[in-house]
């Protein structure tokens, strides 16, 4: 394949403000904290397998959380959890029952966790592939990616069909062996064309996403795309479009309310930070960053849970810098993403009467009552965590900066799940 060729294709890509390049792997927030995010419950799936308390299904185990954390990251990783729903009828993937198996994987993911090296990493695959565990295949890789992206692409059937379509190969899904090989001609795509992508792979992942998914038109993709019907691709272009609309609001919305709860905590003679990579964002014609102390003062914890730490949207601290309360506001992303930044910063801080709250959209009420419920929450159930509804916080802000003295006054708007 001519190299100009692909060149132009990547500009192409670059320049399209509603390509997952410019939606997903740049100008979101929330696939940084993701790498943070999966990183950390892959620990929480590792302990459950070694304490055989993980279960024999996916719905509602730890992994389940890992893989909507994934899933949440736009459309790259649409259905990136469907190869480790439990098939009942086909009995896999058989990592459920057979406990030797459920353990092997546990024994994985706890191998590529702790090591950076390139050449353990391929040995575990091959390890993992050898065993040949029914079922379990190279959607693996889409939790690789999270934890070593300038290693490993991301997977899917778009993707492998993008680069089918680009380099007239004929990678197949479902086998490692296929995986390897394309993550071997990516690499070296992506050696060529760097000074157009990056050295974490998502960049040229997405490439062949929207190669794939026909966005972006090439010789080996061209027929397929004229046979799709017009409408069909219509249809897709304006859910992309309102995609990217949902997300602004979205991002407003939480700009919104990380400027009430900054508000309050200096009304109330609190020091306040807002997450670091927010400090540029604006609402009501202020920069959140003015509201913000300009560092995280240095707390006595392990620099990796301080970087966790220095990304929760708010905290709340006294005169000694000792964090009063942490605040995860929740959109799209998924709740037990912020309960799990939460939980972190509790078991960093080893601070009882630290209170932790997740500020919540009314819309998802429901389902923030059903994740705080979920059983293996409950087995390390993180205490003074509650939730705070978007509507409330907006009606009662002002109010409590003019008649609240401490963070007691969010117990008039603060709500917790009904125990079962």
């Amino acid at each position: 394949m001519n190299e100009l060729f692909i060149a132009d294709r990547i500009k192409e890509f670059k320049d399209d403000p509603e390509s997952v390049y410019n939606t997903w792997f740049l100008n979101n927030n929330d696939r940084l904290k993701a790498f943070r995010t999966i990183r950390n419950g892959l620990t929480d799936v590792i302990d459950h397998i070694e304490q055989r308390t993980f279960g024999n299904d996916y719905k509602g185990s730890t992994l389940e959380f890992i893989m909507s954390a994934i899933c949440e990251q736009k459309q790259v990783f649409d259905g990136a959890a469907h190869a480790f729903y439990w098939k009942p009828k086909l009995r896999i993937p058989d990592i459920y029952e057979n406990e030797a198996n459920q353990l092997a994987f546990g024994r994985f993911l706890k191998a590529v966790l702790h090591t950076s090296q390139e050449k353990q990493l391929l040995g575990e695959i091959h390890r993992l592939d050898s065993l040949q565990i029914k079922g379990l295949g190279p959607a693996v890789a889409n939790i690789l990616y999270f934890l070593h992206p300038t290693l490993f692409p991301p997977f899917n059937t778009a993707i492998v069909r993008g680069y089918n379509d680009l380099l007239g190969q004929k990678i197949k899904l479902g086998s490692w062996s296929e995986y390897l090989d394309m993550r071997a001609g990516l690499i070296d795509m992506n050696e060529c064309q760097r000074s157009l992508l990056s050295k974490d792979l998502g960049a040229i992942g997405g490439f062949m996403f929207e190669i794939g998914s026909g966005r972006l038109i090439v010789s080996g993709n061209a027929e397929r795309v004229l046979e799709t019907d017009a409408a069909k691709r219509e249809k897709s272009s304006l859910k992309r479009h309102q995609e990217v609309l949902s997300d602004y609001r979205e991002e407003s919305e939480h700009s919104e309310m990380q400027y009430h709860l900054a508000k309050l905590g200096r009304s109330l003679g609190y020091k306040v930070w807002i997450a670091q990579n927010d400090h540029k964002r604006q609402w009501n014609n202020k920069t959140l960053g003015e509201l913000s102390l300009p560092a995280l003062p240095l707390l006595n914890v392990p620099k990796a849970a301080s970087d966790t730490i220095s990304f929760i949207d708010v905290l709340w601290l006294d005169a000694k810098d000792c964090i009063i309360s942490a605040f995860e506001v929740e959109k799209s992303t998924s709740i037990y993403s912020g309960i799990l930044r939460l939980h972190d910063l509790a078991l960093s801080l080893n601070h009882p009467e630290c209170h932790l709250f997740l500020i919540t959209p009314d819309s998802r009420e429901k389902e923030v009552q059903a994740q705080l419920l979920r059983p293996s929450l409950q087995q390390d159930k993180i205490r003074n965590l509650s939730y705070v509804l978007f509507s409330d916080l907006r009606c009662d802000c002002d109010a409590m900066c003019k008649y609240g003295r401490s963070v007691e006054v969010l117990e008039k708007i603060t709500r917790r799940p009904a125990a079962g």
